[in-house]
């Protein structure tokens, strides 16, 4: 088993407060949405943050807002180009403790499910579930050199339960089970290895459908849609020492919609829903 850090179990640092000082993070899809607001929020912990999205000049537009940040167009489809992302962030970034992995792929469910295509089947499956594991893959010997690596998965409560889109559930579901695994693998030497399941988020790919939003958050218990903040917050617990036993865990943030149906209780109740 890998020695434990001791310096790994503080959960600051106790000159700035700020819990990833120091840390080397690399995050996958992170030209904007969730990807975006992680990297603000890792960089003001006070990590080094490598954005890397498909998009180059969209990761080159998000890293040059924030100060030491770096950018790094990756396919997340690619072996070659995740492999040289992850040496591009070993060799200018310093270190790399942290991976996010939250490139995804969302396509439209055909209206009948026997119409779906496979090629729609085969992209959601290869962007977010084989994308993480290849991200996972490349990254592993240095997060285990670290001495106090860490995975963050972005899954979705599609994961858990039916909220539609085939191809995205089942590749988000296929990430629960990853994070399983690999956290077990990955444990004994010295990675930690979790997932955090997001509701209805407000991401840019929402633009225009705000009105779909406000219907949604009507049936959210805690009244709202989820911000990339809310899981950019998560991340960088998770990514911290202050998590520094929690391991192969699924974390939902989402407003409680896996709690409580609180459409079906207003049913219950004759109200409107």
């Amino acid at each position: 088993m890998k020695p434990t850090d001791e310096r790994s179990h503080e959960s600051t640092d106790a000159r700035t407060g700020r819990r990833l000082d120091g840390y080397g993070v690399l995050i996958t899809g992170a030209g904007r949405g969730i990807g975006a607001a992680t990297a603000r929020r890792l960089t003001a912990e006070g990590a080094r943050v490598l954005v890397t999205d498909r998009d180059a000049d969209r990761a080159a537009a998000t890293a040059e807002t924030l100060p030491g940040a770096r950018s790094f167009g990756c396919d997340v489809a690619d072996r070659a180009s995740v492999e040289a992302a992850v040496a591009y962030a070993v060799e200018h970034v310093g270190s790399l403790d942290v991976l996010v992995n939250n490139a995804h792929s969302c396509t439209p469910d055909a209206p009948l499910f026997e119409d779906e295509p496979d090629e729609d089947w085969a992209l959601d499956l290869d962007i977010t579930l084989t994308g993480a594991f290849r991200c996972a893959r490349a990254a592993l010997p240095h997060l285990v050199a670290s001495g106090r690596g860490s995975i963050v998965m972005i899954g979705s409560v599609n994961g858990a339960r039916d909220f539609g889109n085939h191809a995205y559930s089942a590749a988000k579901a296929g990430l629960a089970g990853l994070t399983r695994t690999l956290s077990g693998h990955a444990a004994p030497r010295g990675v930690r290895v979790n997932l955090i399941e997001p509701g209805t988020i407000h991401t840019p790919a929402w633009a225009g459908r705000e009105a779909v939003l406000d219907r949604a958050a009507a049936l959210y218990p805690l009244g709202r849609v989820c911000t990339p903040d809310d899981i950019a917050s998560a991340v960088a617990f998770l990514a911290s020492a202050d998590a520094s036993w929690i391991t192969g865990v699924t974390l939902p943030v989402d407003g409680g919609i896996l709690a409580s149906d609180v459409g079906l209780r207003r049913a219950f109740r004759g109200a409107e829903l």
